[in-house]
């Protein structure tokens, strides 16, 4: 089954821009795939702006998220999987959403690998 998340970011997003809120996602910056500019990451996340504002050429794709921004007023393009995407929310009211753990093979929320859950071991 596809993962759900990609298509809730695109919801959350769309309606924090209708309601004119910057919209803000935090990443987990060691998520594998995942290209940021390594002097803004504390503690192994990031929190970026994807506000039209903010970045160009968005491109809320399946599987990763890409846009061009600036940092210290140097241009580059950033890649963001969408697994790596923790949170989207505004940074005027903290309104959003949150994701917990996910298997990518199967979309299924908190995945239990314990052998009782029916799993293989």
């Amino acid at each position: 089954m596809i993962s759900s998340r990609i298509y809730l970011i695109r919801a959350v997003y769309n309606w924090l821009f209708d309601c004119n809120m910057s919209v803000f996602i935090a990443v987990n910056a060691e998520y594998e795939g995942v290209e940021v500019p390594s002097q803004h990451v504390q503690d192994g996340r990031i929190v970026l702006d994807i506000s039209p504002e903010a970045v160009q050429d968005l491109d809320l794709a399946h599987e990763i998220i890409t846009f061009n921004a600036s940092f210290s007023g140097k241009r580059m393009q950033l890649m963001v999987p969408v697994m790596a995407v923790e949170a989207i929310y505004s940074a005027e009211n903290g309104r959003g959403m949150v994701f917990g753990p996910e298997d990518p093979l199967s979309g299924e929320l908190h995945p239990d690998p314990s052998p009782e859950a029916g799993a293989e071991v």
